[in-house]
């Protein structure tokens, strides 16, 4: 009998061990980051709250957007930082309200996007604070309004922060330093991003390659690790076995894929 209750306890213990170690890979997996929403594959303006559904109903672990802000301090959602040839920062809404996407919506404000984006949660909302074209000036009045409004609306639990500008991250860590908060640029290594503060990096994949042990030396550190713009099988590879802990892309569907 005592033997009985030997094995099955070790049969238990090893049952254990493998659900744990199953657990624990299915963690470890890149997670999936639809750049400007989920719009290539399924025919929808890019940035629109559309693709922002679809990256929500593929399940996408992340969906990324792109927010200016206008001459009267109203917060857009768009990657250039003009559309149809009118300029975000130097318009009024008054004219920026009337401009369409392709799809007939009208070009997002920010609160729009993050209100839609509130109704779930399990896709997190990955805010890029765009760089101004006139002054630095700009651009912090830009990131303090984006964390204004994010904490406003009560979506700092599904919100990331992420921006080109370095001084955009170091102010949105210092105004929420709950919040996670990624670099862009690729130019600072793994040991100015932990003095930093910041919660890691979102580079460009040729930052990784041209550097090729810097996403060991970020996860070292406890940092995050982001790749952007993905699109094709190899590197995709490449990065998920080096373990990116995020992949930023068009083709989500090709991920998905992959990390089956």
């Amino acid at each position: 009998m005592k033997k009985i209750i030997v094995l099955a306890l070790i049969a238990g213990l090893m049952s254990q061990s493998a659900a744990f170690s199953q657990g624990h890979k299915m963690e470890s997996k890149t997670k999936v980051i639809a750049h400007r929403g989920a719009w290539k594959n399924t025919q929808v303006p890019e940035n629109s709250l559309a693709a922002l559904q679809a990256a929500i109903k593929m399940k996408c672990y992340g969906s990324e957007f792109d927010v200016h802000m206008s001459a009267d301090s109203v917060l857009y959602v768009h990657h250039d930082h003009d559309i149809k040839g009118t300029d975000i920062e130097t318009n009024n809404s008054t004219d920026l309200d009337k401009i369409q996407l392709s799809n007939g919506e009208p070009l997002p404000r920010l609160e729009s996007y993050l209100k839609a984006g509130k109704k779930q949660k399990r896709t997190r909302l990955v805010l890029e604070i765009k760089a101004s074209k006139q002054s630095k000036e700009h651009s912090l009045a830009l990131a303090k309004k984006c964390v204004e409004l994010v904490e406003r609306l009560k979506v700092e639990a599904i919100t990331d922060y992420i921006s080109f500008d370095y001084d955009v991250c170091l102010l949105v860590k210092k105004i929420n330093p709950k919040a996670e908060v990624l670099y862009l640029s690729g130019d600072k290594s793994p040991e100015v991003i932990k003095a930093s503060g910041l919660d890691g990096v979102d580079y460009h994949y040729s930052a990784f390659k041209k550097n090729p042990t810097w996403i060991a030396e970020f996860k070292q550190l406890g940092l995050i690790t982001n790749a952007w713009t993905v699109n094709d099988k190899s590197t995709m590879k490449d990065l998920m076995d080096q373990g990116l802990d995020y992949m930023t892309t068009n083709e989500p569907e090709l991920l998905f894929e992959l990390l089956k």
